[in-house]
Formats: C-alpha cells, structure tokens, sequence
C-alpha cells in the first residue's frame, strides 16, 4: 500500500492567467505501443480526427489520421476522449450519435501500423445532449463510457464488457446516490482493477465530488463503495477534474484551489478494512496563483506525474513526485519542455508508458495546441523528443455562384432571407494555426471603384477585395506591429484612403497607419505590406473611433503605456494623414468599472440632430463599461461630459450606433446575456433627442438568447452581429419596435459566432466576420440591391 506523507509548499506569487480549452489538439491523448494517438476536436464546425504517430529514429511522424465522418460533415466531437490498452483503442465522440454520443472501437493487428473500425459503443437509453463518450477507459475487456449530460445532468456512466464471442454488450449503469440535475457524474473517470473513480467536477456552485465503486464477484455488479471527500474545499476548487488510480492509491486533482494555485490528493486504501482513508494533499513546492496544479494526473514509474499548465507564467510543467519501495514519498521533481515558451500551457492532459511521456500543450500557436514527446533515461531525467502538431483545418471556400437560403439553410448555415455570396476560410486569408478573426471595415477606392475588406485578424490585418463579391481575393497581409503580442481585439477605422489599426492586450502595438491607395499596384495577390506609419502616442487600445466629417481619431480603452486617457478618448488630429497627432484626451470618471472613464468603443460624429444646443458640434457616444456615455469634443483641449445615464441589469456597456437621423442611439450589453440578467438577446434603444437628458424607451428583447456584438445602422436597418446566433438583420423603421426580417447563423453547430460586419458597401453586400471560421459575403434577400 502507498502510504502519501509529504506536502511540498512554498510562498505565492501573482501570474497571469491561463486559459485551457479540453477540445483542441492534444487535448486527449494516448500511448499504444509503438504509436502515439493525439486528438484534435478544436473546430467547432468539423468533425474530429485522431492523428497517429510512429517512431521516426529519435522523432516522430504522422502516419495516419482517423475519423468517423466526412471531413466536411457535422461535428462529432470524435476524439474527445481516448483510452488505448494493447492494439485496441476507444474514442469518445460525444456529439455523434445523433447527438447523444457514441464511442468507437479500434484495433490493430500486432505487426501492422494501421488501426480498423471494429465496433460503436452506444448507451441503451441515450438521449441528445447526453455527451456519451466525454470520457472514456479501456482496461482489457471492460470499457467505462461517461454521459455527463444524461437525466437533464445529473450524469449516469455505462460500463460495457466483452464476452467469449468477441461482442461488447453494456453490463451496468452507474449513477451518483446524490444523483441531481447540474451535478454532471462522469465528468472524469478512472479504472484500476476491480476500482472505479467517477467525478462530478464543479460546475458553477456545486462542489465536485468524486465516488468510488468496485466489482462484486459474488454479486456479479458494481457496488457503490464510498466517496472520497476533502473538508473545507470552496464550490469552484475544480475538485475532481482530474483522477488517476493506482495499486492502493487514488489521486483527485483540485487545480482551482487557492487561487488556481491547485492541489492533488492522494487517497491511500486500506484493503483490511476496505475502505479509502484520509488523504494526504500533494502540493507543487513553488506554489504561484494560476498554476492549476492537479490539471492532469497521469501514473508513471515509481510515482506519478502532477499537470500544472498555467505554472512558469503559463508555460506550464509537470511535477513528478516519487515515493520508495515502502510507498513514502521521497522527492519531487520538475519536467519541463526544453523548446515551449510563452502561454504554451504544457503539462494540461498526458499518458506515460514505460518511460514515454506524450503531453498536451493546450496553449501553443494561440491555443490550436501541441503534443509534446519526451522520454526517460537512464538517469530517470525525462528528455523531449518532438514536439506534433496538425495542420490548420477549416471550412471549404464558397465561390463562384451565390448560394440562396433555401428552407432556412443555405450550404448548412441556417438563415432566413440571408444568402451565401461567398466565404473565404481564415486559412485562405493569411491566417496560420491558432488565428482567428475579429473586427472589420471596408474601404472603396474612390479612383477605382473597387470595394475592399479590411479584416483583423489576431496576428495581423487581411485586405480583400470583394469587388466581385462571388470571387474575393485576398489582397495583401498586414501583420501586427513587430514585438507586439498576437490579439484576439483587433480594430480599425479609415478616413482620407487610410486605414488605421488598433490592438489590445498587444504590449507596444501602436496605431498602426497604412495607405489604402497601395492596393492598386498589387499584380501578384497575395503580398505581405507594412505600414506607412506607426504612432505611438498610445501601446494597446481595444477600439479606434473615426469622425470623417471632422478629421479626428479617438483611440479608446487604451492601456499598457503611453497616454492611455483613463481609457477613454486618446484624440488624434488626421490633418496629415500618415502622421496622427495628439490633439487630447477625454474621460468622464463617473464611468467605467474603476471609475476613469474607460470606453470599451465609441461612436463620434458632426451632429445634426433634433437638439439645436449642439448642431454642429463634434459629439462622441461612449459605451463605457457601465453606462453610456456623451461628451462635446469640439474643443480638443476643453471636452465637456454632457450627460451620462445608465440602466437596469446594466453588465458589460459594449457598443452602439446612431441612426442617420442622430434621433436614436441602438446599444448592445455584452455581458447581460451570459449573465442571465435578460432573457434574450436584448438591444437597448435610446431616445437622444435632448443629448442632455437621453431616455432608455426601450428594451428589445430578441427570440435569440446569445450575446450580442457589435450594430451598425444603415437606413432603416440595423445590422447586428451576435456570438452563437450570426448576423441578425432588423427593420428600425419604427425606432421603439424593431423587426427582424433576416438573419444569417455564422456558426451552425455552436462556436463563437459572428464578431462584426461591415453593410456600407454601395453594392449591397453585407460582409461579416466568424471568429473561428473566416469571412462571409451576405445579401439580404428581403431587401436585394447591386450586387452585380
């Protein structure tokens, strides 16, 4: 019996956090003999794929891929999970099955490399949204299949065995005595002998548990045995999200514990008594906020090896602790990557055996991920061999002939009086693994004519040209200021054929200016340019406003140095337009979350509207965190607040847009949704009549229940681009009761949905961004116009 005695802890320190996401590559992964399995299900809109590698000398090399659908079909979350033993293989696919999930069966002979579908695993009672197959093990003739989402939640896992005739059948059903709804039973497993470990991992203010079962020969079932319980632990200590079973001994991860500093217990058993004993906790002996120490737990020789991703600033590494003959431990020791810097977030899933180690490094090319090969010598130092990777995956390219929506689909997409003009993936506009797209503007020559997306993308900004809006070409890559940090906020604006480029969170990125007007001479699309200029009067800033009535630009939610404004307006004099100008800065400290007046983005405008106070002032509309926000800018060096108003369930103030008329003001909250504080998509409409006094006359509340993005104003119509419900078209012509009349769904089968769009093209086409997928060109059939 292992008798746990040491716990290694040392002082705090304050990191960064890290993000982790199970679904990407080498989110799962598995060691069967020769050959190392990695699964890769990131892609929200794809189906999933195993990639197999073999010995390659002192590397490795891909040698297959597996799936279970067409590479274009719907996602299966095939890969989720994997569980090898000898030459067979099991794959959880928790979205295939029509939904209710399914696991697949592989084998292989002994001398061949190549793996065959030999069978699906499939509960009795399965149901949508069960997720069977979101965890999964293979110990000789017994596989443990988890559904999580069955029973509305509460969770249920089957267990299957193989009989004399080679056939799986399912033998039991294992389900939590305090089975409820929310409580997600199976949401991590693990099998050694005749043991069973099944965790319910927190889920939002349910505190993790884990539960232990054994085979009753006698009975011939399985009986529930006790649950492993650690007093005091807080709702959200992520117990239970990782387990690992050995001879006498359990290990439950708890990685959000103290900060996300994390922590293991190791559970001895006492087989006298048959029963789990008081734990001894397990700590990483530098223990800093944001390690997650307990992410993963994987069992190696003579000790086990204890995942902590968000440690060394989120690069992440292993601690492997040892124990003696006798069971005590003995000593702790780091394992690191040799080659990974940055938020690599190493260490987050791995599978060891006899001295091979492959880890998932969930943070590596902007979280596409990576597998990490390493082994052990004979001095038991574990050395990296190679670090895999995958390919960039993506939906196909639609070109060539528009794609009408047909019975409320259009190429899969759902919609409504929406058709498909064309698409171009990310990886066909400069994007490498781990891009994604975010904001967008347009552009159009006024010499040419011709009509240009102007795309951010999180390395850099992609030009294209949608002139032919059935076939856009991918113009010219702008990449991001050198030195400057990859950002999922991107922004840009243009005034007199210039654009101008903002990035948050990007270190010293600057104010990136480009000529439009290069564009003309590309022969040979595409071309990586650089910028014309870069003003660095600010380093980060989430939005770039653009008044081109007046000339002037505002940087907003500036931060990371420079004259950051109190994240408010940073303003910018245009009079020359390859060289911006500080001309000032604005902030109404009675907004924003610390009270400086940061503006999360802004609308600035030569006003001409109903209240004769202030026509023909510069008037700019902030949505600033938590309220909105309107000042007088007209004089740069004497702004003036002129009112500020906030309203009921007020989360996250995002973004908003004025009506051509400057009667109206339609504005979106970012975080109302997610929050459950409304319940729906919710557009708040103002009356800006007296700019003094603006009046909230209604909340629209949308069929939709996603979280709406960014809104512009065309007309009559507001285009509005949602996560998880696409661009969403509404008819303003009474301003109090929008209508939608048309919607296009960016993201069929979940994901982020869309960022933005851009709908002032003279040719009608409404172009509009997917976060994970690409670029969509759109008509409004409801309201066809020009496009040629």
């Amino acid at each position: 019996m292992i008798r746990p005695t040491l716990s290694l802890v040392v002082s705090l320190a304050i990191l960064s956090p890290v993000s982790l996401h199970a679904q990407q590559f080498g989110g799962s992964v598995a060691i069967s003999s020769d050959q190392i399995l990695v699964s890769e299900t990131g892609n929200t809109n794809l189906p999933g794929v195993v990639y197999v590698y073999a010995r390659d000398g002192d590397s490795w090399r891909e040698i297959a891929q597996l799936m279970v659908s067409d590479d274009a079909g719907p996602p299966d979350g095939f890969g989720s999970a994997l569980a090898a033993d000898g030459e067979r293989l099991l794959v959880g696919a928790p979205a295939g099955g029509g939904g209710a999930g399914v696991a697949h069966l592989f084998r292989r002979a002994n001398t061949s490399p190549h793996w065959t579908a030999v069978g699906r695993l499939i509960a009795a009672d399965g149901a949508k949204d069960d997720n069977f197959g979101s965890s999964v093990v293979l110990d000789g003739d017994v596989a443990l299949i988890a559904a999580p989402g069955h029973n509305e939640g509460a969770g249920a896992v089957y267990v299957f065995a193989r009989g004399a005739d080679r056939s799986w059948r399912q033998q039991a059903k294992l389900v939590a005595e305090d089975s409820k709804a929310g409580r997600r039973f199976g949401s991590t497993l693990a099998k050694h002998g005749n043991a069973v470990l099944v965790a319910s991992a927190d889920q939002r203010d349910i505190a993790g548990a884990v539960y232990a079962f054994r085979w009753d020969a006698n009975a011939g079932d399985w009986v529930a045995e006790s649950t492993l319980e650690v007093s005091g632990l807080d709702a959200r200590s992520g117990y239970g999200s990782a387990l690992a079973l050995g001879e006498g001994v359990a290990f439950v991860g708890a990685p959000n514990l103290e900060r996300r500093v994390g922590a293991v217990f190791a559970f001895p058993y006492n087989a006298d008594s048959t029963r789990w004993e008081s734990p001894t906790r397990l700590s990483p002996f530098e223990a800093r906020t944001n390690a997650r120490f307990g992410s993963s737990i994987t069992l190696a020789e003579s000790g086990v090896l204890i995942g902590a991703p968000g440690a060394s600033s989120g690069t992440g590494l292993f601690y492997h602790f040892e124990h003696d003959a006798a069971g005590d431990w003995t000593r702790a020791t780091k394992v690191k990557s040799e080659t990974l810097d940055g938020r690599a977030a190493f260490a987050s899933a791995a599978a060891v055996r006899q001295g091979l180690l492959v880890a998932g490094a969930l943070g590596v090319d902007s979280r596409a991920g990576a597998a990490v090969v390493m082994e052990r010598d004979d001095a038991g130092i574990w050395r990296e061999r190679s670090i895999l990777i995958n390919e960039m995956r993506g939906l196909p390219s639609i070109t060539g002939a528009e794609v009408e929506c047909t019975d409320s689909r259009a190429a899969g997409f759902e919609c409504s009086n929406v058709n498909i003009v064309s698409f171009l993936p990310i990886k066909d506009i400069g994007g490498v693994r781990g891009t994604r797209v975010n904001d967008i503007w347009g552009w159009t020559d006024s010499e040419t004519g011709r009509e240009y997306a102007i795309v951010g993308r999180t390395d850099g900004t992609s030009f294209i040209d949608v002139s032919d809006p059935y076939r856009p070409v991918f113009v010219a890559d702008l990449p991001k200021t050198e030195g400057s940090r990859s950002s999922i906020w991107r922004d840009m604006k243009v005034y007199r054929d210039h654009v101008y480029i903002v990035a948050d969170a990007a270190n010293e990125h600057g104010v990136q200016v480009f000529d439009l007007t290069t564009l003309r001479s590309i022969a040979r699309p595409p071309m990586t340019v650089t910028p014309t200029h870069t003003y660095h009067g600010i380093h980060s800033a989430h939005n770039i406003v653009i008044n081109e009535t007046t000339g002037y630009a505002y940087a907003v939610g500036n931060s990371g140095g420079g004259e950051t404004c109190g994240g408010g307006l940073h303003m910018m004099n245009l009079e020359n337009p390859t060289q911006p100008t500080f001309a000032g800065c604005f902030f109404d400290t009675s907004t924003g979350r610390r009270k400086t007046g940061y503006s999360h983005d802004a609308q600035c405008v030569a006003y001409h509207g109903p209240d004769r106070d202030y026509q023909g002032r510069e008037i700019c509309l902030g949505s600033n965190e938590t309220a909105l926000s309107i000042s007088d800018v007209t004089d740069k060096e004497n702004p003036i607040a002129v009112a500020a108003v906030s309203y009921p369930n007020v989360a996250y103030t995002h973004q908003g847009w004025l009506t051509e008329d400057h009667r109206y003001f339609y504005m979106n909250d970012e975080g109302d949704e997610p929050q459950g504080l409304v319940e729906g998509t919710r557009t708040l409409v103002w009356d800006v009549t007296d700019l003094d006094d603006p009046v909230l006359i209604k909340e629209h509340i949308a069929s939709t229940k996603t979280t709406d993005h960014n809104l512009y104003i065309k007309g009559n119509l507001m285009y509005q681009s949602n996560y998880g419900s696409g661009l969403r078209i509404l008819d303003i012509s009474d301003p109090a009761n929008p209508v939608e009349i048309g919607f296009f769904d960016t993201t069929p089968y979940g994901g982020s949905g869309s960022w933005s769009n851009y709908p002032y093209f003279e040719s009608g086409v409404v172009v509009a961004t997917s976060t994970g997928d690409g670029v969509f060109v759109l008509k409004s059939a409801s309201r066809p116009t020009l496009v040629p």
